[in-house]
């Protein structure tokens, strides 16, 4: 238990000089946790000590799972479906473009350039086709951005992209079983079952104690994570669906929804984030760049190809258009997901999972760094509040700024 808190108390203390330094050097906490935790991997590599950081122990594991689970519940509980519909188009199109172009690029450049056989060329394309829910909405959610709609168009498109990578994932590798079909009328059910039982506890119960909302929110999380993992799903696939199914009961109660993002971004995520930057093996990129560099531009590269002529037709402000392919761009949570499947199941060797990963966690970094420098939408920003500022939830909804057509 010892070694736990231990192992506990010096990962969160790197969140706080990771914190301090993303202030000093203005840039996002969540790239700047990344940064960091590849750095103490590194160095733990260096001192034979890569042991000692508990990456696998499994309560590390689940913390990092559920921070991803929470990051994710949260950005789609900023999405209301009926918004969501009027731009359904654009979401739609933006997504799918983001998922394709890349897969299709990485696919093709692992194969024929690189020498890949077709099953790790194959996961290769959907690895880096993903784009990285919990960077977008941390990032974004920093500068108020998750509030407008442009934000929230951004969330959509990122949301059709990796349910894109989910759907190619289990399409290709993945077949479809009696536990899949399962899970997939669970969340059938979900969305008539869970906003009316929803409504009805925190009618019946809110007004006496508000840990019911977090209770039954964590429950649900947890409950539809467990019926993922059975079926050979992701936990944060159920995660999203339902952020959004309670997108409009959640509107209404501003203050429950700080209180989650403040649990979530002050403790949970930095272990998500740093965990992730530590899985970085730079020894092998730096004996080997090559292949790295080559699949780092063909993901960006590809997805900046593709996304721009398309972002371009619903956005006319430069800034808004940069940054939308910028932040497209990134990827994270299925991309490691993705190459992670393909080594457990011996798809690809364990060079080509570095590779792969340093890829996804590159893409999380730098993309989102040029973004937020050279393209940031600051005619959309709006001041952050203190927490004795925040205003009441219709107040809120009136400080919800539109994007610039």
């Amino acid at each position: 238990m010892l070694s736990i808190y231990l192992v506990a108390a010096f990962w969160l203390g790197i969140a706080v000089i990771s914190t301090i330094f993303a202030n000093r050097l203005r840039i996002s906490m969540a790239l700047m946790e990344i940064i960091l935790g590849a750095a103490v991997g590194f160095f733990a590599f260096k001192l034979n000590a890569t042991d000692k950081l508990a990456l696998n122990a499994d309560w590390l594991k689940f913390l990092a799972g559920l921070a991803a689970i929470l990051l994710t519940f949260l950005s789609g509980a900023e999405l209301n479906p009926d918004a969501m519909r009027k731009k359904l188009k654009e979401v739609t199109l933006v997504g799918l473009t983001g998922f394709f172009a890349p897969f299709i690029g990485a696919f093709l450049v692992a194969f024929y350039l690189l020498g890949w056989d077709i099953k790790p060329s194959l996961l290769a394309g959907i690895a880096l086709s993903t784009t990285s829910m919990a960077v977008v909405y941390a990032v974004m959610l920093e500068y108020g951005l998750t509030r407008t709609s442009f934000g929230k168009r951004v969330l959509g498109a990122c949301f059709v992209n990796d349910l894109g990578t989910v759907i190619g994932l289990g399409l290709i590798f993945a077949p479809f079983t009696f536990k899949t079909l399962v899970f997939v009328i669970a969340l059938i059910v979900a969305v008539f079952f869970v906003p009316p039982v929803t409504n009805f506890l925190i009618k019946r119960f809110a007004y006496k104690t508000a840990a019911i909302r977090t209770k039954w929110i964590l429950f649900l999380l947890l409950g539809f994570g467990v019926l993922a993992l059975w079926s050979e799903s992701e936990p944060v696939l159920p995660a999203y669906i339902l952020g959004m199914l309670l997108a409009k009961t959640l509107e209404k109660d501003h203050l429950f929804i700080r209180r989650l993002r403040t649990l979530t971004i002050g403790f949970l995520t930095p272990l998500y984030f740093l965990r992730a930057g530590a899985f970085v093996s730079l020894p092998a990129l730096i004996v080997a760049p090559i292949p790295f560099l080559v699949l780092f531009f063909t993901k960006v590269g590809s997805k900046i190809a593709g996304l721009y002529p398309v972002i371009k037709r619903f956005k006319k402000q430069r800034t808004e258009k940069w940054y939308y392919t910028l932040l497209m761009s990134t990827g994270l949570t299925f991309g490691t997901i993705s190459a992670l499947y393909g080594l457990s199941h011996g798809i690809i060797t364990q060079e080509q999972y570095s590779y792969l990963v340093g890829v996804v966690i590159a893409s999380a970094v730098i993309p989102t760094l040029i973004a937020n420098r050279y393209f940031l939408p600051k005619h959309l920003l709006e001041k952050p509040l203190l927490d004795d500022q925040l205003p009441e939830p219709e107040e809120a909804h009136k400080r919800t700024k539109p994007d610039h057509e």
